[in-house]
């Protein structure tokens, strides 16, 4: 199953977790949250898109684990996120809810591609940056950054 949005990343955030838990979203941020472009909570990971503004987002449901492909995007993470209820929501962090995708209950793992990262104008306001949010059922693991993304702009 693949599906398109456009989601409001406001404050840089927006939030897939298990509808039924409902959990309450992080408030608190390290820089390591922030370079990594993911947080984990307690049935949430947090995808921080680049812009703060509607941003392009497809979600895949799988059966296994999709083949890594790292040099077709900026910057790639996974994290592990607990489905009890089987309902998946994806949640705009001032928005509210945009979806709600039935899956068979379980752990999941959640891959988060970025892409178009060194295309934003200036203001941050413009760019081809998107996002490809990948989930299938796998054991918990721990949070891991497969690329990291270094803005060209920020390096000397």
């Amino acid at each position: 199953m693949i599906k398109h949005y456009s989601i409001l990343a406001d404050y840089h955030q927006f939030y897939m977790w298990d509808h039924g838990a409902s959990p309450e979203a992080p408030t608190e941020y390290t820089e390591t949250d922030t370079v990594r472009r993911i947080k984990t909570a307690p049935f949430l990971v947090v995808v921080q898109p680049e812009r703060n503004m509607e941003v392009p987002v497809e979600v895949e449901i799988m059966d296994g684990p999709p083949k890594l492909a790292l040099d077709v995007w900026d910057h790639v993470t996974e994290a592990s996120l607990a489905l009890p209820s089987g309902k998946l929501e994806i949640h705009e962090c001032t928005g509210g809810s945009i979806d709600i995708l039935t899956v068979p209950p379980g752990t999941y793992r959640v891959r988060s591609h970025h892409g178009g990262l060194a295309t934003l104008s200036d203001d941050g306001l413009d760019g081809a940056d998107h996002y490809r949010i990948v989930l299938w059922p796998a054991p918990f693991a721990d949070l891991a950054v497969l690329k990291q993304y270094v803005d060209p702009c920020t390096t000397s």
